[in-house]
C-alpha cells in the first residue's frame, strides 16, 4: 500500500522489444532502451495508459508488419487505447530512447525511430508532453499508468542485469 494515498501500488510489467502493453488497471511498465524507442500514451480522462517498444522506424512492404516497427507499434497502441474508449483529445504521449553510439554502429537508427514516433503522433493530433531522446547512452524507463509518471535511469551500457528485478520471461 502507498501510505500517502492508501491506494495499492501498481504491479510491474516488463515490456520486451517488439511488444505493446496497454493496461486498464494501474501497472508500472518498464523497459530498457538503446537505439529503440518507446512511446507511452496516457488517457487523461480514463486514467489508463500503454507503452510500445520498437526497434525500427517503419515496416516496408517486404517486411512482416509487427510491433518491432514504429509505424505499426504506435498505430496499434493508439488503436488499443481507442478500443478501450479513449478519444484522441484525451490522449497525451511521451517518447523515450533513440540513442546513437557511433562506437557500436555506423547507422543512426535511433534518430529515425524518434522521427517515426513524432510523425505518427503529430499526424494523429496526439500531444507530445515530454521526450527524453537521443544522446549516446541507454535508458531504463518505468511508466506508471495510473498517473502518467515516468522514471528514467540513464545507463552507459545495457547489460542483462539492467532488466533486474525481472527473472522470468513474460
Amino acid at each position: 500500500m502507498n501510505n500517502a494515498t492508501n491506494k495499492p501500488l501498481p504491479q510491474d510489467y516488463l515490456l520486451r522489444p517488439g511488444f505493446i502493453y496497454m493496461a486498464e488497471k494501474p501497472v508500472a511498465i518498464s523497459t530498457v532502451l538503446g537505439s529503440s524507442v518507446s512511446v507511452c500514451i496516457f488517457d487523461k480522462k480514463q486514467k489508463i495508459g500503454g507503452m510500445n517498444h520498437f526497434q525500427f522506424p517503419e515496416a516496408l512492404k517486404s517486411d512482416d508488419p509487427t510491433a518491432r516497427y514504429g509505424n505499426v507499434a504506435t498505430l496499434a497502441l493508439v488503436r488499443m487505447m481507442k478500443s478501450s474508449g479513449s478519444k484522441n483529445r484525451h490522449l497525451v504521449a511521451q517518447i523515450f530512447g533513440g540513442a546513437y553510439n557511433p562506437e557500436l554502429s555506423q547507422h543512426n537508427i535511433g534518430t529515425r525511430n524518434i522521427n517515426a514516433a513524432r510523425n505518427i503522433l503529430n499526424r494523429l493530433n496526439i500531444k507530445i508532453i515530454s521526450e527524453d531522446v537521443g544522446g549516446e547512452i541507454g535508458r531504463k524507463i518505468v511508466f506508471n499508468t495510473s498517473n502518467c509518471e515516468i522514471a528514467i535511469l540513464k545507463v552507459p551500457n545495457l547489460r542483462q542485469s539492467d532488466w533486474y528485478p525481472y527473472e522470468s520471461d513474460r
